[in-house]
This record gives structure tokens, C-alpha cells and sequence, in this order.
């Protein structure tokens, strides 16, 4: 699997990992089928999960921390806390919330879910710093953060820095190009493309039959690849079923040429 520096870190974390948004809530041997794509995403050395305390009401938290019990020390665990619990007492309380539905001692990457209207980003990421010294996660990270954003959440942060920002990002929904990308790019703030596979609605009948033909790849497996394509973009797709995990995991066997992912990237301009 090709790894990717995470910040400026000087960590790495595999390209393609695995999202778990609306997983959690299923129960016997649907449960039993997510826990198992997950731990296969782990041998396959997608050991980057991502979660949140507001997927499932906390129930992803749990499932995950059920599938990485035996694997906790390679996997790179992220989860968000929600903008509702941006106060300072209410940061410290969902982090440690979270630590104990997934079984951990600490989570690698804290993330801001969404930006808060309501709360001063500088009390919240006063906490999210306390949390950083206390050992509870070991890095700071920001969701659907605009540029803007993402720099107040930077200058909130004396001692430590936003090491990334999550962000809707595929081929066919690209808006983060304008600004946010770029921005990233130059700071060095790693991008994490949630819906990578724009939830499901792969536009196959768009994809050139010669491309895919070519790089024997899937539908899938070439959106994963142009995502994927360029720092500072790892990419996040969910992680329910083991067959989407084993293609998830292939689709950078090889990296298409310069030339395809220029055309395939003005074809869905």
C-alpha cells in the first residue's frame, strides 16, 4: 500500500483507508460482516480508520474499537468530535467519550467535525491542545473547514498545528479545487477525501472503457486512483463489505499515467 506523510508529521498513513459513515448500527451477522471488512482493510494494509462520535450515536466508535482489539498498534485511528460539544469541558468530555467506545488509550488524529457558528474556535482548540498534552490523541485535525477556517484554527494553536482537513473530494464533485486544495498543498496540510466514491454513484457510463481496460482496473478502482493521485490527498471510502475492501485496496496496484489523469480529470470538469 503507498503511504502519504500525514501534516508535516513526518508520519506516514496509507493512501487509501477506510471511512465508516452509517456503520455501527447493525446487529449479528450483519455487524459480524462489517467488524471482518474491517480487520481484512487491516491486513491489507489500509490501517487508517476513520470515525466519529456522531456516527451511529457512538455506535461506529464501538464497532471499531471491536474490530481493532487485537490490531490496535497498527492501526491510525481518527475520529471527530461534533461542533454541538466545541466548549472546552464538552471537548475533553466527547474525546474522552470516544477513547472508551473504542477501546483505546488514546486516538492518533482528533478531528473538528464541522466548523461551530456558536463557539469561539479559540476555546476549542485550547482544548483540543490540553488533549494533545495529556496524551489523549497526538494530533489535531479540522473537517469541512474553508480556508479561512482552517487559518483562525491554525492561529488558535501556539504549541501544535492542524495537521489536516477532511473534505468532501472525487472526480465528480471537485470544489475544494478552487481554494481549499491549493491551500493545503502549500501549507502542507494533508487533504482526507471523504465520499471519494461520491457515496456510491459511480458514473460508469463517463469513464473511458479504454482507460479502465488498460489499467485493468474497476470503475471504483480508477476513481480511488485519481483521488488519490497528487499530494496531499489520501482518500477515506467506507468500509462495509469485504469484496469493496479487497477492490478499495487494489486500485493503486499501479498509478495511471500523467496523461490519463489529465483527460479523465478535463472530462469531468
Amino acid at each position: 500500500m503507498e503511504l502519504r506523510e500525514i501534516g508535516k508529521t513526518g508520519e506516514k498513513i496509507p493512501v487509501v483507508g477506510m471511512g465508516t459513515w452509517a456503520m455501527g448500527n447493525s446487529t449479528g451477522e450483519q455487524r459480524r460482516e462489517e467488524i471482518k471488512a474491517l480487520q481484512r482493510g487491516i491486513e491489507l494494509g489500509m490501517n487508517f480508520i476513520d470515525t466519529a462520535e456522531v456516527y451511529g450515536h457512538g455506535k461506529s466508535e464501538s464497532l471499531v474499537g471491536d474490530a481493532i482489539k487485537e490490531y490496535r498498534d497498527d492501526v491510525f485511528l481518527a475520529t471527530k468530535v461534533a461542533p454541538e460539544n466545541f466548549a472546552y469541558d464538552d471537548v475533553i468530555r466527547s474525546c474522552e467519550t470516544s477513547i472508551q467506545r473504542l477501546g483505546v488509550k488514546f486516538v492518533d488524529l482528533y478531528q473538528l467535525h464541522w466548523p461551530s457558528p456558536r463557539i469561539r474556535i479559540q476555546e476549542t482548540m485550547r482544548a483540543m491542545e490540553e488533549l494533545v498534552a495529556t496524551g489523549k490523541t497526538r494530533y489535531i485535525g479540522v473537517s469541512n473547514f474553508s480556508v479561512e477556517q482552517t487559518m483562525q484554527a491554525q492561529e488558535s494553536l501556539p504549541r501544535s498545528e492542524v495537521v489536516s482537513n477532511q473534505m468532501r473530494y472525487s472526480i465528480t464533485s471537485r470544489s475544494i479545487e478552487a481554494d481549499v486544495l491549493p491551500f493545503c498543498r502549500k501549507e502542507k496540510i494533508t487533504v482526507i477525501a471523504y465520499s471519494p466514491l461520491d457515496t456510491g454513484k459511480i458514473p460508469i457510463s463517463r469513464i473511458p472503457k479504454d482507460m479502465l481496460a488498460r489499467y485493468e482496473m474497476t470503475p471504483a478502482q480508477l476513481m480511488l486512483n485519481w483521488v488519490t493521485y497528487q499530494d496531499p490527498v489520501v482518500a477515506i471510502p467506507k468500509a462495509g463489505r469485504i469484496p469493496h475492501i479487497e477492490e478499495n485496496a487494489r486500485s493503486i496496484d499501479m498509478r495511471i499515467s500523467q496523461a490519463d489523469y489529465e483527460a479523465l480529470s478535463k472530462k469531468f470538469q
